[in-house]
Parts: C-alpha cells; sequence; structure tokens
C-alpha cells in the first residue's frame, strides 16, 4: 500500500484541535492558549500547513510589512513525520513568498539551527536575540 501524499495549504484559519495537538507533540507552550495561538495563526501575513490525509502534521508562518522585511516565527513538523522533508518544503514555499524581500528574519536555537543553516539562514552578524518571553520551553 503506498503511502498517503503530504498536502500543503495556504488557509489561515486552521482547526483548533490540529493546531493544539501538533503543537503539544512539539512540546511548545502556546499549545496551552490555544484560543490566542489561532488567532495569532489567523493573523499572520501567510501561513503554510502540511497535512496527511485530514491530519494536521507540520505548519510554518510569516509576519511581514508585506514589503520589506518578512520574519518566520513558528516551524513545526509533528515528531511522528520529522526527517522527511516537510519542513523544508514549508520553509521553501514560505521563502519562495518572499523571495524579493530585503531581510527574511527568524529566531532559532539547539537543533534548529543546523537546520537553519541549509536552508540558507546565518548569524546575522554579531546580533543577539532579545525577549521578553511568557513561554517556558526555551
Amino acid at each position: 500500500m503506498a503511502p498517503t501524499p503530504i498536502h500543503y495549504r495556504t488557509e489561515k484559519h486552521l482547526p483548533v484541535g490540529g493546531v493544539q495537538a501538533l503543537y503539544t507533540a512539539n512540546q511548545w507552550s502556546s499549545a496551552e492558549i490555544p484560543e490566542t495561538l489561532i488567532a495569532a495563526l489567523a493573523g499572520s501575513h501567510s501561513v503554510i500547513s502540511a497535512w496527511c490525509g485530514d491530519r494536521l502534521i507540520g505548519l510554518g508562518n510569516a509576519i511581514s510589512d508585506g514589503h520589506l522585511v518578512v520574519y518566520y516565527p513558528h516551524l513545526l513538523v509533528h515528531p511522528d513525520y520529522q526527517g522527511q522533508g516537510i519542513g523544508s518544503e514549508i520553509m521553501k514555499r514560505l521563502k519562495s513568498r518572499y523571495a524579493n524581500f530585503h531581510m527574511h528574519m527568524l529566531t532559532a536555537d539547539g537543533k534548529a539551527i543546523e537546520f537553519y543553516e541549509k536552508l540558507g539562514f546565518v548569524q546575522a552578524g554579531n546580533t543577539q536575540p532579545m525577549w521578553i518571553y511568557e513561554g517556558t520551553d526555551h
């Protein structure tokens, strides 16, 4: 039996249960505030989601001024589907949308640094990421 193909979508309005399950599986603290998370994704400049049948297995979003700068705050792939190129495909699609923008930004830590380097991202000079963060997952 052939594996179920992965489909990618661009809708910003995603099912709460699927989003919460994906974020919980990746141990992201925003899973604990699903209504806020859903509103944030819907307010993104763009969202790319990955589906295996009717199961949400990955997503990435972008926040942008629409002309010059884009920031990629979230990229998640369900642990059962990691290592299959899904995260890379999501980022490829997001980067393609903003290909002519002057600045693409994201914050990476841990194992994610090597992943993003493979996608062409480099450390931004001597910059230091800074935040006020309500989560506990970093």
